[in-house]
């Protein structure tokens, strides 16, 4: 979702990530944005605002850049998705998805502090290199259980558009680009795009 949102801003488009809300509010903690501390944060920060917490502070960031469409990146539940129907005159919600194992090889490649993994080096043998992947797995795994208990997959189930993000960049460019101009000429109703 990260390139695909990589490509909106390339096109001109107003990108908004909500997991900035999660990490500026580490920073204000002072604590490491670590993939269980930026889970922990996104817990408390539901428990003690709402559901919709997240995504209420999003639609501030959303407003401040003074465009009429923005792409918000990171929905992880049902209640952000009503939320920001509510707010909005037109709201699409587009799941970009892979298969579990192409998503974790795009996110030892990428290497950001809150990517799911096991802390410490791997030697340099076969043996330890599987179990570290297999652990990454594993941490992939929990992040997908704990944005499920959010809601995330109630959510995708009522995506308008559905973008099949299995292949190579260039193959996601060409669906980003498609999906963006339906969507700018007011195109609406579900869609597989791919």
């Amino acid at each position: 979702k990260g390139e695909a949102s990589k490509i909106a801003r390339e096109l001109g488009l107003s990108v908004v990530v909500m997991g900035d809300v999660i990490r500026q509010e580490a920073a204000r903690q002072g604590l490491e944005p670590t993939d269980q501390n930026l889970g922990r944060i996104g817990n408390a920060l539901r428990e003690k605002e709402g559901a919709e917490a997240i995504a209420r502070k999003t639609l501030k960031m959303a407003r401040k850049t003074g465009r009429d469409l923005v792409v918000v990146d990171g929905l992880r539940s049902g209640a952000e998705a009503e939320f920001f129907r509510s707010q909005a005159d037109e709201f699409y919600l587009i799941e970009v998805w892979a298969a579990a194992d192409a998503r974790l090889g795009r996110l030892e490649k990428r290497g950001r502090p809150d990517d799911p993994k096991v802390c410490g080096e791997v030697g340099g043998n076969a043996s330890a290199e599987g179990q570290a992947k297999s652990n990454s797995a594993t941490a992939l795994e929990e992040r997908e259980c704990r944005e499920k208990g959010w809601g995330l997959a109630r959510a995708m189930e009522r995506a308008d558009y559905r973008i099949d993000n299995s292949g190579s960049l260039e193959d996601l460019r060409r669906k980003v680009v498609k999906l963006v101009g339906e969507i700018e000429k007011g195109v609406s109703g579900e869609s597989m795009v791919g």
